[in-house]
């Protein structure tokens, strides 16, 4: 009986030890993570112009207007359309098909990938036509 009175000492032991390195090393990130993260506010774009994410630039629809109407993205970039509004909606290029998000419903969005030869293209809402705006691929 001693013999397993030891032995289910020393797997105690040996459990504690591993423990307290995981614990250890779950201290030491933590360290560092504090050290390198920062408590500032995120940043809200002013007013009137497009909001970037990590997968590019949104434009919502609302209103019956595109907002921003005057989109600034760099060439290539991935752009979504939200409709805020109960109709259905396009955000299409004037000319040369360089861009359509097809028709979004509403309530749901859309993508397309900006023109990779930069200058400024005129859009349209092709169901809303009086609905404009320009995107500008730098």
């Amino acid at each position: 009986m001693r013999g397993a009175a030891m032995s289910l000492t020393r797997s105690r032991r040996i459990r504690n030890r591993t423990r307290g390195a995981a614990v250890g090393a779950a201290c030491a990130l933590l360290a560092i993570v504090g050290v390198t993260s920062t408590s500032a506010a995120p940043l809200t774009p002013p007013a009137g112009m497009s909001t970037v994410t990590v997968e590019g630039v949104e434009v919502h629809i609302k209103g019956f207007k595109f907002i921003p109407a005057d989109v600034k993205v760099p060439a290539g970039a991935k752009v979504t359309v939200i409709n805020e509004d109960s109709a259905p909606h396009t955000l299409t290029a004037t000319e040369a098909y360089a861009f359509d998000t097809g028709t979004i419903e509403a309530g749901a969005s859309g993508t397309f990938t900006a023109p990779t030869k930069p200058g400024s293209y005129p859009f349209f809402c092709s169901v809303h036509p009086e609905m404009k705006g320009t995107l500008v691929v730098s």
